[in-house]
């Protein structure tokens, strides 16, 4: 690597708006996020609640007869 084209990277605090935090290297000190692991449907397992609701997975199953 070139010397004196990187930007520096230093310890950065990633803040949730769940209240998660997590430390990691970046090159911002610290970074707020809306959604995160902790509390991403996808991995906390809540997706079904989208299907209940009307989804374009229901309208799909509707419409061709798929369970």
């Amino acid at each position: 690597m070139k010397p004196g084209i990187h930007p520096k990277t230093q310890k950065a605090t990633i803040t949730c708006g769940c209240g998660a935090t997590y430390e990691v290297l970046s090159t911002k000190e610290n970074i707020r996020v809306e959604i995160c692991a902790n509390c991403h449907p996808f991995y906390t397992g809540s997706r079904t609640s989208r299907v209940e609701a009307g989804s374009r997975i229901d309208r799909f199953r509707r419409k061709y007869g798929r369970r």
